[in-house]
Parts: structure tokens; sequence; C-alpha cells
């Protein structure tokens, strides 16, 4: 089996909505493989709130329901999941620089590493933006995520 959790800056934009479709598209699929992944910020601005509430407005018309309470990333989480996911090139050196070891540093990969369209080399912060915003991330996550899941399935053959 192979966990993921994805990470952004708070945790209750970006990866909160990652760990909302990467659920939903294993759950549709029946995929027994992987566990529920998860998510997490680098730093605990918003520890124990759910997700923005636009974010869980614009992913409910999609049909995603997400659920999860912000947290930070803990030293444990790079032992714990086999994939790491960053959401953008500054979590991406956060990550690397707070990783314990090499094999730690090996499974952070920036998410956009998995789409298909190349308009965006990052998945960008809706926070301080409007509705189109938080639009633009969930079809980067929905770009990319079906790609990321048979990189996983994969490396697990």
């Amino acid at each position: 089996m192979k966990r993921v959790i994805f990470i952004c800056l708070g945790n209750i934009c970006r990866s909160t909505a990652a760990e909302a479709i990467f659920n939903k598209m294993i759950s549709e699929a029946g995929d027994i493989r992987f566990p529920k992944a998860d998510s997490a910020g680098l730093h605990d601005y918003h520890s124990g709130e759910k997700a923005d509430v636009r974010m869980r407005r614009h992913g409910a018309k999609r049909g995603y329901d997400l659920t999860s309470c912000s947290r930070k990333i803990t030293i444990n989480d790079f032992a714990n999941f086999d994939l790491i996911v960053a959401m953008d090139r500054d979590v991406q050196r956060s990550l690397t620089k707070i990783a314990p070891d090499g094999r730690s540093r090996e499974k952070i990969r920036l998410f956009t590493d998995f789409c298909t369209n190349a308009m965006y080399d990052e998945v960008p912060d809706p926070y301080y933006g409007g509705d189109e915003g938080f639009e633009l991330v969930l079809d980067i996550l929905e770009d990319g995520m079906g790609k990321l899941i048979d990189s996983l399935i994969k490396v697990g053959s």
C-alpha cells in the first residue's frame, strides 16, 4: 500500500482539496491498494480548523467533500508516508529543509510534475483571491491527480 500526503502552507485550501480529490478518485475506482490520503500544512496557522469555506463550497460543486481539519506536518509524516506532495516550490523547498534524511527527501514531489497541462508549474494559493482562484486550484488538481495515482500504481507493480 502506498500512503500519500499533500502539503501546502496552512492546510485549508490546496492540500485539503487535493486530499479530497485523491480520496474520491480512489473510492470511486474501488482501489484497495491505497489507504485514504492525508494533508498537512507547513505552519499551524489554522490547526484544528476545517478547510476554508470557499474551498469547501467550490469543491462541493464538483462533488468533493472536504472534511479534514488543518494540522501541521510532523517529522513522523516523513516516515509514515510514501509520497509527500508539495503544492508549490516554496513548500517543496521547505519540506526538503525539514526532511530528516535523504530517503525522506526522495519522497517529496511537486504536484504539477503530474499535470498534463504545462500552463502552471505550481498550484497557486487562492486564499487572498476570488472565486476564480479556487476554481483554478481544483482544475489543476483534477488535471494531475490521475497521473499521480497512475505513478503510484506503476511503482507498486
